[in-house]
């Protein structure tokens, strides 16, 4: 199994045993996280060493170089490794940690990861409003700039469309129309009507009005012909002019 170094970022992986999660305990939770398949344990750590040399974790403060520690336990269920340098046997520095929650290990983010991740979640979601704002911004020349909204759109889809009253007509409209309608039924009387729903239209007979006489209208004719054939009485002539006598 090739070693992990402590800089790579492993903070996107598990590793579960499962033949291990039911007989887990303070004393050989150690073991478990030095299993070959586990990405988080580092093989040229002193543990390793105690380990082959079937030593006790007591000569871990006797040595120089990585090692890992049990810091916590809350039995059954959570556990806390932590990875070291160690440079004395009272100088140690912290490199990493791992907890182990119902067999599953993860690496422990450090606070520079927690800010940066908390960073960019927050940047993205700004990034995320700000774009969903620009779809719906429109703009035209002659209107300018204006927010179209689809559930704005909806919302009218669903609101019953309330009908138009109908403004009563006025009575001089409807004397009016009283008046046309009896005038086209002068001019144009009709030809066929029906007595009841139903029943077979009858025709109408239009009494046609009587013609007056040929001769009367003749003489009629003659008369203003006969009145502008008469002479017009001769027009007198001017008076002479008589010479003054001296």
């Amino acid at each position: 199994m090739a070693s992990v170094d402590f800089r790579d970022n492993l903070l996107g992986i598990s590793w579960v045993d499962s033949g291990w999660v039911p007989i887990l305990n303070p004393g050989n939770v150690l073991d478990y996280f030095s299993e070959r398949s586990n990405p988080f344990y580092d093989r040229t750590c002193n543990n390793e060493v105690v380990k082959m040399q079937r030593l006790t974790l007591e000569h871990l403060n006797q040595m120089v170089g990585v090692e890992y520690i049990l810091l916590h336990a809350q039995e059954p269920i959570l556990y806390i490794i932590r990875k070291q340098q160690r440079q004395s046997q009272t100088q140690v520095i912290p490199l990493a940690d791992y907890y182990i929650i119902a067999g599953v290990v993860y690496q422990a983010p450090d606070l520079g990861t927690v800010i940066s991740s908390r960073a960019l979640s927050a940047v993205h979601g700004i990034q995320s409003a700000f774009d969903e704002a620009m779809s719906y911004c429109r703009y035209h020349p002659s209107k300018g700039y204006w927010w179209h909204f689809k559930d704005h759109e909806e919302r009218e889809k669903a609101k019953p469309k309330s009908k138009k009253k109908e403004e009563p007509s006025s009575l001089f409209q409807r004397h009016r129309v009283d008046t046309l309608l009896l005038d086209l039924r002068s001019k144009f009387p009709p030809t066929f009507y029906q007595p009841k729903p139903g029943e077979k239209p009858i025709p109408v007979e239009v009494k046609k009005e009587p013609e007056p006489p040929t001769e009367t209208v003749k003489q009629e004719e003659r008369e203003p012909a006969t009145k502008s054939s008469a002479p017009a009485p001769p027009s007198k002539p001017p008076p002479e002019k008589r010479a003054r006598l001296q």
